[in-house]
């Protein structure tokens, strides 16, 4: 990304969206090629036609889906000033377990331009259509040849081949049969919201702990600890433990804020008129003979195994131990845990493997269904991965309430009958006192685990959101394109920012 402000572009190394379907074009979209001659775009390797998608060759099947999904953000989007995507295919992290999909960011920002809020950093696109003009007109390409694009966009070449994700590819067709695959028009509809403004953008929070704060200065050249200019984003951002919004904070106040799960709500009005349309909150059922362990407490779900939803009744928990050499349910199970889980729920932590990983092994050993509890202060995590194979249900739970959970196992055992150990039974319900996603006044949260996720977190709604929605950390299989309620808040967050 670049920084820019009035007329004066300084380069500086930074950290790396529809209305109603139908709707007339409102804004104009260029997608720009990077990638060299027989690479990404112009990989010549034929392909079928899938999912109507009919080109013949992978590269063009590609840039197919991407004019696709921009076709769909210009019908979102209200713009006089047209929109340039640098767009190109690298390789990326990946293990054949987890990979970095992609990635995707306003390459330019600016402040103090026409139609602005004097003094806050904003993504050059959204500026573009303030100001009326394209603020970069006069910059040139330079040496990438896209120094002055609008946002920039990069992703994973290798996804799907050995090593890299195995076996999951991006799909490239457009009916979401995706199946094992990784759906590429959710993945870069996603991306391309960042780009467009969905991001704090020019505050750094850290890449460890502890969470900082820091703002980026009005020269473009650093964040500071003190001082800097705010992002647009800030005015909106409220914390309900301190009692205000990004604005008015310190930089140590924003890092506090940043990793305070479920403590940071948006409060901006095009959200908060459309936040009704989150459901009551999911929550797994606990019922025990033991007094004080009966409960219900909110649940993720996850991408792989069978849909749960309410008035679905899990089964008997048991647990599966810690493995600090492995990380628990990475292996086979052990004879002594596969009889524990045979036939029951098992819980188990999460961390070292992916989650389809711990659920397949439960699954083999015998269980009827997994919770993952999560290993890290914060809500329920959602449980990305894919593996076909997987075919009982699995959710996931907070840490604190994996917890309550184990506690309720051990806490059932003086209570059974006839010989037989007392048990604590789960079920799938929801709790119509409290919105899923929103603080305790129906605000939609966003994105605060403790410890900081880097380039996930404060950027994302929360995991929490019911619906899923698109601009959480974690691709759903249940998203559309549209992007305003009932199905979508992207669209009222962009509003509020002054799309």
């Amino acid at each position: 990304m670049q920084t820019s402000f009035k007329n004066t572009v300084i380069r500086t190394a930074l950290l790396a969206a529809l209305c109603a379907a139908g709707a007339a074009q409102a804004a104009t979209i260029v997608i720009q090629s990077r990638d060299p001659a027989g690479v990404g775009f112009n990989d010549t390797t034929p392909v079928a036609p899938v999912g109507g998608n009919p080109k013949t060759t992978l590269g063009e099947q590609r840039m197919y889906v991407y004019r696709y999904v921009a076709d769909v953000w210009e019908k979102a989007l209200d713009s006089n000033v047209t929109i340039t995507v640098n767009a190109g295919w690298e390789p990326l992290t990946c293990s054949a377990s987890q990979a970095v999909l992609g990635s995707a960011g306003a390459w330019n920002i600016w402040h103090d331009f026409p139609g602005g809020t004097p003094g806050t950093w904003y993504p050059q696109a959204l500026a573009n259509k303030l100001a009326g003009e394209n603020l970069s007109a006069d910059q040139p390409p330079g040496e990438s040849g896209y120094d002055n694009v609008d946002i920039k966009t990069q992703f994973n070449i290798n996804l799907g081949k050995t090593g890299c994700l195995d076996g999951s590819p991006f799909y490239l067709g457009l009916d979401g049969n995706f199946g094992t695959g990784v759906n590429f028009v959710e993945t870069l509809l996603h991306e391309l919201g960042h780009g467009l403004g969905f991001s704090v953008l020019t505050v750094y929070t850290g890449s460890v702990a502890p969470a900082v704060g820091y703002r980026l200065n009005a020269d473009g050249t650093a964040y500071v600890a003190n001082g800097g200019l705010p992002s647009v984003w800030e005015q909106y951002m409220y914390d309900n433990t301190a009692g205000k919004t990004w604005l008015t904070m310190t930089s140590a106040e924003r890092g506090a804020s940043a990793i305070n799960p479920l403590g940071l709500a948006w409060i901006g009005p095009n959200v908060l008129a459309g936040a009704n349309m989150l459901a009551a909150t999911p929550v797994l059922k606990i019922a025990s003979s033991a007094p004080g362990q009966s409960g219900q407490y909110p649940y993720g779900t996850a991408s792989f195994g069978p849909a749960v939803s309410s008035g679905l009744n899990l089964g008997a928990l048991a647990t599966v131990p810690a493995d600090p050499v492995n990380g628990a349910g990475c292996l086979p199970f052990s004879p002594a845990n596969a009889a524990a889980v045979a036939g029951k729920v098992a819980i188990i932590d999460r961390g070292t493997c992916g989650f389809a990983v711990k659920a397949k092994n439960a699954q083999n050993a015998g269980a009827i269904g997994v919770i993952i509890a999560n290993n890290a202060a914060g809500a329920a995590p959602g449980l990305g991965g894919a593996d076909p194979t997987v075919v009982i249900p699995t959710v996931s739970v907070s840490q604190a309430d994996g917890v309550k959970l184990r506690t309720a196992i051990t806490a059932s055992v003086p209570y059974g009958a006839r010989g037989k150990p007392g048990l604590a039974t789960s079920s799938l319900s929801s709790d119509p006192s409290k919105r899923a996603g929103a603080d305790a006044l129906g605000r939609p949260l966003l994105y605060t685990p403790n410890p900081i996720a880097s380039g996930s977190s404060v950027s994302h709604w929360d995991v929490s959101a019911s619906p899923n929605l698109l601009m959480e950390p974690n691709i759903s299989p249940d998203l559309g394109l549209i992007l305003v309620p009932p199905k979508d808040l992207t669209k009222p967050l962009l509003k509020d920012l002054g799309w």
